[in-house]
């Protein structure tokens, strides 16, 4: 996905996309997978409105959506924000996505054929590149295509629900706590043996190998919160 919001809202604008409330939930969901809106991130309803070019009641129905998926957290009488879990959050977290995720991957274990192969190889291949060329944007991207690409094959359908859910979440404790210039998932080889457990139909290999890519990842947040001033217009572009 492109750098440039700006571009993209526009372009959707001049395509003549409707801007309703699920094109609305469907760009915040994508900005904070992308860690371009961090926890705690002010969404006040009158700049929405205005950035999105739609009136307030649109915008309020974009943010209960949005509350309902725990994306962001609405209180009476405030501003909308990014999530914000906390430490211990986080960390429960991580604690269930290594068991969501890992039963996930035992399952799928010989299930995957030739072409799906293919497909997350191709996702692995395009995340190496991506860090080569320090693009970060591209490489989270390919790097969230890989498990979503697993959570959406997952023979078991709740467990993958579940699994989708948690890699939003997880995205957005990297978001809050990783250190400077950490790569949010890029683990070097790690996706690489993965797959090749997955093909050798290896399930608890395929476990434990991706309940220690996530302890790993884990373990390099720095647990403490962040203040960052973010222009919501320059995210979105105001298509009003």
């Amino acid at each position: 996905m492109s750098n440039n919001w700006h571009d993209e809202v526009l372009a959707d604008v001049e395509a003549g996309v409707r801007i309703n409330d699920r094109h609305i939930v469907d760009r915040i969901r994508q900005a904070v997978l992308m860690q371009r809106l961090p926890p705690g991130t002010r969404l006040p309803e009158v700049a929405l409105g205005e950035i999105f070019g739609v009136s307030r009641s649109v915008v309020r129905k974009a943010l209960t959506r949005l509350a309902s998926d725990h994306v962001i957290t609405q209180q009476p009488n405030q501003v909308a924000r990014v999530s914000a879990p906390s430490i211990e959050e986080t960390r429960e977290i991580f604690a269930a996505r290594r068991l969501i995720e890992g039963e996930v991957v035992a399952l799928l274990a010989g299930k995957l054929d030739h072409d799906q192969c293919r497909t997350v190889a191709s996702y692995i291949e395009a995340e190496c590149q991506a860090h080569l060329d320090d693009d970060e944007a591209q490489r989270i991207e390919h790097s969230l295509a890989i498990h979503h690409y697993l959570a959406d094959h997952s023979p078991n359908r709740t467990l993958g629900a579940m699994l989708s859910d948690l890699i939003l979440c997880t995205s957005i404790v990297i978001a809050l706590y990783k250190r400077a210039g950490l790569a949010s998932c890029y683990l070097e080889n790690d996706h690489a043996e993965l797959l090749a457990l997955l093909e050798r139909s290896d399930a608890e290999g395929a476990r434990h190998c991706v309940q220690t890519h996530l302890t790993a990842l884990e373990a390099l947040l720095d647990l403490r919160p962040q203040d960052k001033s973010i222009d919501l217009a320059a995210i979105f572009g105001k298509t009003g």
